[in-house]
């Protein structure tokens, strides 16, 4: 039970900071390694990530070490996507935009999967 009320809370936070709490300014700077937006928007979600990590009774500095590895592969994700679709100029009435969007939202998810993963393991070790 412990692992879907985690899972339930970490898509609550990808809501929110996806949809919710990202403004123009991190949505633009995303394909721009010298641009702000992106590092705050991969902020904003691994800071956000920590009441669900906190559930699964991690100790503070495992729940950086997490955070901190959440941080790195959303921006990535979020790069590559952002790259991919100014390269291929896909508008969102195209299917490449939406295939784009989707496997975006897809290896989100399964890093979440990851997160899980890897609490679960953290925890039996301790």
């Amino acid at each position: 039970m412990e692992m879907i009320t985690i899972l339930a809370a970490l898509q609550l936070k990808h809501f929110l900071a996806d949809y919710v709490l990202q403004p123009a300014w991190m949505l633009n700077g995303k394909d721009d390694l010298r641009r702000a937006g992106g590092y705050a928007h991969a902020g904003v979600h691994a800071v956000s990530s920590l009441p669900a990590l906190a559930i699964a009774g991690l100790t503070a500095s495992d729940m950086a070490v997490l955070a901190t590895a959440e941080f790195l592969v959303h921006y990535a994700i979020d790069f590559a996507k952002a790259a991919l679709s100014h390269r291929s100029m896909a508008g969102p009435d195209t299917r490449t935009y939406w295939t784009l969007h989707g496997a975006d939202q897809l290896m989100h998810q399964m890093t979440y999967a990851g997160l899980i993963i890897a609490a679960q393991l953290i925890t039996i070790r301790a």
